[in-house]
């Protein structure tokens, strides 16, 4: 069973869609019992930094969040929901994110040509080992999004593209992994990165 945390974010259908196509028995929940007796957890979500943080800490998900990772049990997050994973966002000044990864989502720069937010394919540059991108070697994958990742620690990002700006686009530390980019949206390989996280 694959638990999708219901925290009023949108895009939750779509994965739960998207891992029935793949065969995965799923539930959309915010209940403690049914996230800490699935398998796997996905954090999923778009929407504003801040809005998400106050949702996560008034349905009691911040230390059920935290609980799920200090089990080791296998955890993504998609989007905003790779976002809320780290330190802080210049989206939401004095909201702290959870703090599960070290790191901070910046805003994409203006630029000539360069429409914010960030809405389109792109193809990733992979460092090799990342276990999300098995059986992959320069995916195009599907982005909507106006602020981005930068990793403290460059060693956990396992997928870069580029925006203006060198983006972390994917992260693995442990059981914790997180995309930028949307595997639901991203046809045949967004369905094999969904495959071999619920592969894990």
């Amino acid at each position: 069973m694959i638990a999708v945390i219901d925290y009023d974010a949108g895009n939750i259908r779509s994965v739960e869609k998207a891992l029935a196509h793949l065969g995965q028995e799923t539930c959309i929940t915010r209940d403690r019992s049914e996230i800490l007796g699935a398998d796997k957890v996905i954090l999923p979500g778009v929407g504003a930094f801040g809005d998400a943080m106050e949702h996560l800490q008034a349905y009691g998900l911040k230390d059920v969040i935290q609980e799920v990772v200090d089990r080791q049990t296998p955890f993504l997050g998609i989007c905003l929901g790779l976002q809320l994973l780290f330190e802080r966002s210049e989206e939401a000044p004095g909201i702290p994110g959870l703090g599960i990864l070290k790191g901070e989502i910046l805003r994409i720069p203006e630029g000539e040509g360069r429409k914010i937010p960030h809405m389109g394919w792109n193809c990733l540059e992979l460092s090799g080992d990342g276990r999300l991108f098995r059986g992959l070697e320069h995916p195009f994958v599907y982005f909507v999004h106006s602020y981005y990742l930068k990793a403290e620690d460059e060693s956990i990002v396992k997928a870069r593209t580029e925006y203006g700006v060198q983006i972390h686009a994917s992260v693995e530390q442990g059981n914790v992994f997180a995309c930028q980019f949307h595997p639901e949206k991203s046809s045949d390989a967004g369905l094999q990165i969904l495959r071999n996280f619920a592969g894990l």
